[in-house]
């Protein structure tokens, strides 16, 4: 099987930037494993879009999209899950 390419979006790198260090580590560690695994167990499809999964890494939650015939993975959005979803 192929691994996929992992993208990180702006909008996601400033909202990364924005946290403290130890979530941030606890974040990019979750991002590694997706480049082999880009739908891993405990991982859900959000409701009204084709290709948009979610992860919870806490009480954090990591938007991304999985590009199939590229092989992409792009990390769309990361934050809290009480701000995450608007």
């Amino acid at each position: 099987m192929a691994s996929y390419r992992i993208e990180v979006s702006r909008t996601a790198e400033k909202q990364l930037a924005k946290l403290p260090r130890k979530d941030q580590e606890r974040i990019a560690e979750a991002i590694r494993p997706l480049a082999l695994d880009p739908i891993p167990q405990g991982c859900r499809k959000l409701s009204g879009y084709d290709d948009v999964f979610r992860i919870r890494i806490g009480r954090y939650r990591l938007l991304y999209s999985i590009g199939s015939k590229k092989l992409v993975i792009i990390i769309l959005k990361v934050g809290h899950r009480r701000d995450i979803y608007r």
